[in-house]
């Protein structure tokens, strides 16, 4: 019995979409061989951008990012979604450069959600919604790399259904995780039911082999490290030397004699030493000269107390000791302590409690969690404030992202060199990210007006560094102030919590103000801020790009494909060598030919195939090629005389030879 997989069924699901309008949303139903929606687009490139990198400057402190070499192979296209996708992935020159090769992708599509914001129309209906994500999922699929994930941001209106989107173009088995990003710093008051506070971003691997990246390490994360000891390992916390488990590892129960105040010590109940003798042995020889002691009757009692009746006590395990223990051993003991790194096994207390372990900072941050916080990442407003430093007196976009979200994406799934790639760039924020983190990009922008007035002249602010906000700088480090010594377990942020706290409960007290013991608690608590830290200095650049123009059309009252008023020239040379599969020479005034793929070699003409055409191609042939002529006209016998003169070859007659479409079937 064959096992059949849950896929999600919608209305036309067979069909495909083509824009009704260029440079808007809006789509129309056709067979997915209309050449109107199988033509593929080849990119014009426009000017090239670039940037130069700020010198430093002693008032700022600068992050290893700012040093990274800037990316200057990126691309921005005007254009429509499929369009770019279909390009990148089957105009030969940039397959080779994209396909499998694209580390993480990024997209933040129209929601759906029947509201018409001032950059795009978002009021998609479900299953032209769905027709049109899936298409160009499949697309990203191809350009994906083998290690890379694809992240998709969603509201609530269409995540359910693209899930299972995902699933059937990723495979369920690829799924990496849902996260929860909390949009909102507030309530919206015009809200009739819920107040949304959050989206939901998609993650999915194009294979098991996906890699995804650790946090970076933050000052929370080590604020609950320190390093009293000196260790040269490092930052450490005092962690639980004990482990459950006492009935089942009863070899791992047994008492240890503190070296300072000759108490012997054992786990509490049920529980056992996270080592077994023989290490926990080896490690309070760093404390002082230790031996396994004699087993005595009071050891066993004092291990079955700990072991509890589930199990009996080893007869055979005694207690670690030092020999003849007196206070002058003890002594010895306090002098080790104060001189510092301590074996792995501490003494609490200032060295008269218990014991404890050392668990060490971990080199690399958090794995990354489904819930971001707006404190963690921002949030919509922040985003809005972002838009409006860079371009005073606009509010065109209602739901942007801020920089910190992109900047979380782009860490856990790339590395500096990477490429990433955004097919609704919007205004632009995931290529501005990921040139300010050293990643290559490729994005697109369907609406002319969004393109000129805000993707592109955001990213050359990015490249000439006048781009100050968003990632490219971040406030310095709050530190203890010159001369402040805080307690351990204090950091600089708690006590600039503790003083702003201070501050208001003293407001309206004026003795309190002048209290020489609340000064005392201010001047204990005083922190500062290092310099402002530089995260981007500029530089790289980018080019830009739009959609050629199509040369293949169908004709609807005549039931047939039609070349377009465009289809003339370098234009018409350039599409049919990509809808061919052909990769373009170049240009050569010794050389008659366009493009060629493996042996075979083409030839546009823009006008009537001749005999004489065909004897003067096949004179600048050799031996094992081959020739495809393609032509708006052929005369008659000109086929047949090819294949005679050049066997293998043949002539392409336009458009029909292209695209043999018609609505009632193929021609």
């Amino acid at each position: 019995m064959v096992q059949q997989r849950l896929q999600l069924t919608w209305f036309n699901k067979d069909r495909a979409l083509i824009p009704t309008e260029t440079g808007k949303y809006g789509y129309t139903w056709v067979d997915p061989s209309d050449p109107r929606y199988c033509e593929t687009h080849t990119l014009v490139m426009d000017d090239y951008v670039r940037g130069a990198q700020t010198p430093k400057r002693d008032e700022f402190e600068y992050a290893e990012r700012a040093d990274l070499a800037p990316q200057d192979d990126n691309l921005m296209i005007l254009g429509e979604s499929g369009d770019v996708l279909e390009a990148l992935t089957r105009v030969p020159e940039l397959a080779e450069k994209y396909v499998g090769k694209v580390k993480l992708i990024y997209i933040d599509p129209p929601f759906n959600t029947a509201q018409t914001f001032a950059s795009y129309e978002d009021n998609l209906e479900h299953s032209i919604w769905l027709t049109m994500m899936r298409d160009r999922l499949l697309n990203m699929k191809r350009l994906l790399a083998a290690d890379g994930s694809i992240w998709v941001h969603l509201d609530d209106v269409e995540v359910h259904r693209m899930r299972l989107l995902m699933d059937e173009v990723f495979g369920a088995e690829n799924f990496q995780a849902e996260v929860v990003w909390q949009k909102a710093d507030g309530p919206r008051n015009d809200s009739t039911g819920f107040s949304a506070d959050h989206d939901t971003i998609l993650v999915y691997g194009q294979t098991r082999q996906v890699t995804l990246n650790r946090m970076m390490r933050t000052a929370a994360d080590d604020a609950r490290f320190s390093n009293p000891d000196d260790d040269p390992i490092g930052l450490w916390w005092d962690g639980d030397p004990t482990a459950p488990g006492a009935a089942t590892h009863t070899g791992m129960v047994f008492g240890i004699q503190q070296p300072i105040t000759g108490q012997t010590i054992y786990p509490a109940r049920g529980r056992c030493w996270t080592f077994g003798v023989d290490r926990m042995l080896q490690i309070m020889r760093g404390w002082g000269p230790y031996e396994v002691g004699e087993i005595t009757e009071e050891e066993i009692a004092a291990q079955q107390q700990v072991i509890g009746s589930a199990a009996r006590a080893r007869i055979d395990m005694g207690p670690l000791i030092i020999p003849g223990w007196t206070p002058q051993a003890g002594a010895h003991a306090r002098e080790r302590y104060e001189s510092g790194q301590w074996p792995e096994i501490v003494l609490r207390s200032r060295g008269v409690g218990g014991f404890g372990r050392k668990a060490y900072a971990p080199t690399v941050g958090q794995p990354p969690r489904t819930w971001w916080s707006n404190d963690q990442v921002g949030h919509n407003r922040a985003a809005k404030s972002e838009i409006k430093a860079l371009f005073p007196g606009t509010d065109a976009f209602a739901t942007p992202k801020p920089e910190r979200l992109l900047e979380r994406i782009i860490h856990i799934g790339s590395i500096p060199g990477d490429i990433v790639l955004d097919v609704f760039a919007g205004s632009g924020t995931t290529a501005a990210v990921a040139q300010k983190m050293g990643r290559r990009w490729v994005t697109c922008e369907l609406l002319e007006s969004t393109f000129t007035t805000f993707t592109r002249p955001r990213l050359e602010k990015v490249v000439n560094d006048e781009d100050p906000g968003g990632i490219t700088r971040t406030k310095g480090e709050r530190i203890p102030a010159d001369g402040v010594d805080l307690p351990e377990g204090v950091s600089a942020e708690d006590a600039a919590k503790f003083t702003s706290v201070l501050n208001k409960l003293v407001a309206d007290d004026p003795d309190l103000k002048k209290s020489a013991d609340v000064k005392t608690l201010k001047a204990a608590a005083k922190t500062k801020r290092t310099k402002e830290v530089v995260n981007w200095r500029g530089g790289g650049g980018f080019q830009s790009a739009h959609l050629s123009p199509a040369c293949f059309d169908y004709d609807p009252d005549l039931d047939r494909v039609m070349l377009t008023a465009e289809a003339t020239g370098e234009t018409l040379v350039e599409s049919v060598a990509a809808n061919l599969g052909f990769r373009l020479l170049h240009p050569d005034d010794d050389y008659v030919f366009d493009a060629q793929r493996g042996n075979a070699l083409l030839k546009v003409i823009d006008g009537v195939a001749t005999v004489e055409i065909v004897d003067s191609l096949v004179s600048h042939v050799t031996p094992g090629e081959t020739i495809v002529l393609a032509a708006t006209s052929v005369m008659d016998g000109v086929r047949e005389h090819l294949r005679r003169s050049c066997r293998g070859s043949r002539v392409v007659a336009l458009p029909d030879d292209v695209f043999r479409y018609t609505e009632g079937g193929d021609l």
